[in-house]
């Protein structure tokens, strides 16, 4: 406690506090002067804080630092138990609670800060649900959401800019190491361009490589046009096969089927909607209203240890048995065990639980149903894009058996080709590794014929020709076919689409009819729908106005409690200071020496005479000073004649010894001059 202590004053005293304290001061300040010492601390991170408690009352500025703390997620330390206590310590400003709070803030301030900066921006406002229902608040909500998002991601953006910087020299590095390539690169273009300037008819030969380069690209790009309608039939195949099972379920549904049949089960899917509609789908929104509600009001509330989920589990059994006793003493009181309402009412119970569980399954029915479709549909088209057919049975599946097995003797009559084949390959190899060897020979001589004669080259240059001319031959001809294909396939797709609408035709004819009826019967939902609406709205708007009271008598009961908390908190404090008062009287009072003694007046008295004694015996000094100054004084004066007078002598005989010295070295020299 001392060192946590020692941190906080040390922290005060720094900027931009500079407090000025030390460990007693700080342990000397009075509960208001802590408030607003945790008032600075909180200011100083979040600077909407920096308020004078003297201008508030205490339960904003419990509710003021509760809140911060809260954004901030300060957890209370393991020795405090209950959160009543800390709000009740916070409010008066006790030591134990402030100190450890005054610890965790000043240990780390630059990260808070950043939190409380970011929750200026990122703590969501609530919007009650009804108002969510109008378009325009709800497009602000969202467009609300959508900046927060966007300052997320800004924010993100900013702090990796500022932990990543970038290397200038890296940068140049780069930008050398591109240079150099570049003028390796011109380097090597203006050797290819004296290389080629040497062959002959080099400009034709470029401009027909270019020619072919053009084509090639012509080439990929009716490649990919033609991938492109492939995709594109695929697609259109597929939408065919869909319209088809679609309508092979019509018809299926339409045979065998009366109009009396049809009003039956569209009957059933009215009720069975208006029953999801109008008692399941409310309360199962009213259940979630109540769990995000309770959820807020936890996540709200700071956090909480193990020994405050005990108490809540405990609370949780106690009112729980208060509750059930309740329940046993209604039915003790208006129910008698003869009467039959109780077991009708039990009937009613297992039938709407029924009826629930019912619609459960039927609901989880239909989304089975509906999976299982989706599944066959994809496994359908999985099918037919592996060009296979449909499940064989009976005497088509075995007319496949038989074809299966002419192919099996017709597979190994192709396998004994391809051996003879692959014999053959093996001698026309050999042939071919013989040509080579013989042109190579004979390329060899020609060359060397082409270097008596002088034209060498010729023959190389012979062959590109024929060759690049061969090419462009070939892809004429392939543009040919594949443009041929192409028509074929759109002519092919226009017949296709054609027998596709002819026989489209009377279904199309069935469906205006359906249409119609279906018409009819969405103007009739729609005019029930009108008044499910107009009812809904007259309920909506009462459930909003007893929303808004019991909001506004849960204000005043929360207002109400912690008035009655602040008044209970006042109260103890009296209490025990009148309980010290009673325990001082009776100690001061009490004929026991010994007792006497431990009372604070005997105390403060004892005090009081021994600081009188210190204070006469500190006056007779002073005067004993006070007389002794003039002969004191007088001696000091003396004293420093003294030393004036002994640091004068020093000096001249310093000086006594320069000049004796002086004349030596004088005499000393006058005897040498004789000498010579």
């Amino acid at each position: 406690m001392s060192d946590q202590i020692q941190f906080i004053v040390e922290k005060l005293n720094q900027e931009p506090f500079r407090k000025n304290y030390n460990l007693i001061t700080f342990d000397s300040l009075e509960s208001v002067q802590l408030l607003q010492l945790l008032s600075d601390v909180l200011g100083e991170i979040d600077p909407k804080h920096a308020v004078d408690i003297r201008e508030e009352l205490p339960e904003q500025t419990a509710k003021r630092m509760l809140t911060l703390l809260g954004i901030l997620k300060y957890k209370p330390p393991g020795t405090i138990s209950d959160l009543s206590a800390f709000r009740q310590g916070l409010v008066t400003g006790s030591k134990p609670i402030i100190h450890p709070v005054l610890h965790w803030l000043l240990q780390k301030t630059n990260e808070l800060k950043k939190r409380a900066y970011l929750a200026r921006f990122l703590v969501k406002l609530e919007v009650p649900v009804e108002f969510l229902q109008d378009d325009t608040v709800a497009d602000i909500n969202k467009q609300y959401e959508e900046l927060m998002e966007a300052f997320k991601n800004l924010h993100k953006e900013c702090e990796q800019l500022r932990t990543s910087g970038l290397s200038t020299a890296e940068i140049r590095r780069d930008i050398s190491a591109m240079e150099e390539e570049k003028d390796q690169l011109i380097k090597r273009v203006e050797r290819l361009k004296k290389r080629v300037e040497t062959v002959q008819n080099h400009q034709r030969m470029l401009e027909i490589a270019r020619q072919l380069r053009l084509e090639k690209e012509r080439e990929e790009s009716l490649a990919q046009q033609k991938q492109e309608q492939k995709n594109q039939l695929f697609h259109a195949e597929q939408r065919l096969q869909r319209a088809q099972l679609q309508l092979k379920e019509m018809h299926h549904a339409v045979v065998d089927s009366k109009p009396e049949s049809l009003m039956k089960k569209l009957e059933e899917e009215i009720n069975f909607n208006s029953y999801l509609v109008n008692e399941k789908i409310p309360r199962e929104l009213e259940s979630k209203k109540k769990s995000v509600y309770f959820l807020q009001k936890v996540v709200a509330e700071p956090a909480m240890g193990q020994s405050d989920l005990h108490v809540l589990d405990s609370k949780i059994n106690e009112v729980n048995a208060q509750i059930n006793q309740l329940i046993e003493k209604r039915m003790m009181k208006y129910e008698p065990i003869d009467s039959k309402f109780s077991m009708y009412r039990q009937q009613a119970s297992i039938i709407s639980r029924k009826k629930e569980a019912k619609a459960e399954e039927l609901q989880a029915a239909k989304e089975e149903m509906s999976t299982t479709e989706r599944q066959m549909l994809q496994k359908t088209n999985q099918a037919h894009e592996l060009e296979g057919s449909e499940v064989l049975k009976g005497d088509e599946f075995k007319h496949y058996v038989n074809k299966l097995r002419s192919k099996n003797t017709l597979y190994k009559k192709k396998r004994m080709e391809i051996a003879e084949i692959t014999a053959e390959y093996g001698i026309l190899q050999r042939t071919e590794e013989l040509l080579k060897q013989r042109h190579e020979a004979i390329q060899q001589q020609l060359q060397a014929l082409e270097d008596k004669k002088g034209i060498s080259g010729y023959s190389y240059t012979q062959e590109e020709l024929e060759r690049v001319s061969a090419i462009k031959s070939e892809m004429d001809e392939m543009k040919g076919q594949t443009l041929d294909n192409m028509s074929d396939m759109v002519k092919k797709l226009n017949a296709m689409v054609a027998e596709k609408k002819s026989s489209l035709a009377p279904v199309i004819k069935e469906l205006r009819q359906l249409r119609q009826k279906c018409q009819e019967l969405t103007q009739e939902c729609d005019e029930k729908k009108i008044q499910y609406d107009s009812c809904a709205a007259g309920l909506e708007s009462n459930r909003s106005t007893l929303e808004q009271e019991v909001k506004g008598l849960l204000e005043e009961c929360v207002q109400e409690e912690s008035n009655y908390r602040y008044v209970n908190c006042m109260k103890r404090n009296l209490e025990v200071q009148l309980q010290r008062a009673k325990e001082e009287m009776k100690t001061y009072v009490s004929p026991d020496p010994q007792e006497r003694r431990k009372a604070i007046r005997e105390q403060y008295t004892r005090m009081i005479l021994e600081q009188e004694n210190l204070g006469k015996k500190l006056r007779e000094k002073q005067k004993v000073v006070r007389e002794s100054h003039g002969p004191n004084m007088k001696q000091i004066k003396m004293w420093q004649d003294f030393e004036q007078l002994m640091e004068c002598k020093r000096e001249c005989f310093l000086k006594q010894q320069n000049q004796a010295a002086i004349g030596q070295v004088i005499q000393e020299g006058g005897k040498d001059r004789l000498v010579l």
